[in-house]
């Protein structure tokens, strides 16, 4: 279960870390959507890089630099894909624009601001990660937001209407992993998370939040970055037992909040499942139209250890290849999707959120 500290470094600074202009809703998706039930008009996220969609200055992170946002929306917008990403597709499903980021609030129209924000920053934990400057824990984007409300941006009546989405906590194994944290120690570790976890969502909803949504651990062992020794060809079953171990205890601690809370709030959307599904069978499902031949492959990968997509050297050159069709690819680098391959994830999770939302 060790990495070496180069390798390492590379593995969180991509595991942890997008233009105001979303995904526009599908006609099926925003026609169904809150005929029989509630039906969000704000969407507020929170998480690492899996929903950071801008948060970084330019100056401070790769996901600003070329290749990034080669397909949406056709220049580095610091998202960490290719293009659109998780909170993009969410905010599709519900109808609405995809959120503003959080740092780009002083120079957003009123307008924007109607369909929610994006507090989301790459590197972040449930905890402090230390890897990534700027890359702030949970709390501190719940403080961003305390601070958004006292500020009347939105009024209880817009908390009401809204639902929380927050992608967390692959930071905070690396991290425990990186300094020495034993196979042993794991469960007690796991069950602070949870816990902070649970913090964070009661907080969420005390606040106002009408829906709050967690996702579930991705298989760290199945990212590119944790396999490259393997040539992307066999997942680290003991970094996916971590993953396993932490969504198994977030079920049972969902389980108990919707339990002591009346309307269940609360809900997971599995991210493990559809990751694996198509990591071996090549696609999202039987008889779907989406195929990886290699879906454990990046697209953009550095062409040593200690160089990442979108790394150069001092006369510029690239430190990188790139395939030739981003959308063959399910994962864009060391450790997030594609366009593609989000938009395949989400077609997984439209069922979860019909079931909780609509």
């Amino acid at each position: 279960m060790k990495l070496s500290k180069p390798l390492f470094f590379s593995f969180i600074f991509l595991l942890t870390i997008g233009n105001p202009a979303g995904v526009h809703a599908s006609d099926n998706d925003s026609k169904k959507n809150g005929i029989n039930g509630f039906r969000p008009t704000k969407l507020f996220v929170f998480g690492d890089s899996y929903s950071d969609t801008g948060n970084f200055r330019k100056s401070e992170i790769f996901s600003w630099r070329q290749p990034y946002g080669i397909t949406f929306p056709g220049k580095p917008f610091g998202r960490f894909s290719d293009g659109r990403v998780l909170p993009d597709y969410i905010a599709s499903f519900l109808g609405v624009k995809s959120p503003t980021p959080f740092r780009w609030m002083k120079y957003a129209y009123k307008r924007r601001l109607q369909y929610g924000m994006n507090f989301a920053f790459g590197a972040s934990g449930v905890f402090d990660t230390t890897f990534l400057p700027g890359g702030l824990n949970m709390t501190t984007q719940i403080e961003f937001f305390q601070s958004v409300i006292d500020a009347s941006v939105y009024t209880k009546t817009d908390l009401q209407s809204s639902m929380a989405s927050l992608t967390v906590c692959g930071n905070d194994y690396m991290t425990y992993l990186f300094f020495g944290g034993t196979k042993e120690g794991l469960p007690a570790y796991t069950r602070r998370v949870i816990n902070q976890v649970a913090t964070d969502m009661k907080r969420l909803h005390n606040m106002g939040v009408k829906k709050v949504s967690i996702a579930s651990m991705q298989p760290l062992g199945c990212l590119p970055r944790a396999i490259v020794q393997s040539s992307y060809r066999q997942c680290n079953d003991s970094l996916n037992e971590v993953a396993m171990l932490h969504n198994s205890m977030l079920q049972k601690m969902v389980a108990r909040l919707n339990s002591q809370t009346p309307g269940s709030p609360y809900f997971i959307l599995d991210l493990y499942s559809p990751f694996i599904t198509i990591i071996k069978q090549k696609k999202l499902r039987q008889g779907g139209s989406r195929r990886f031949e290699t879906p454990m492959k990046p697209c953009c990968a550095g062409v040593s250890e200690g160089y990442d997509c979108s790394s150069v050297d001092k006369n510029g050159v690239k430190m990188y290849t790139m395939c030739s069709d981003p959308n063959a690819a399910f994962f864009w680098d060391g450790a997030h999707p594609t366009q593609v391959g989000w938009s395949a994830i989400y077609d997984a999770l439209k069922p979860t959120l019909h079931e909780h939302l609509f």
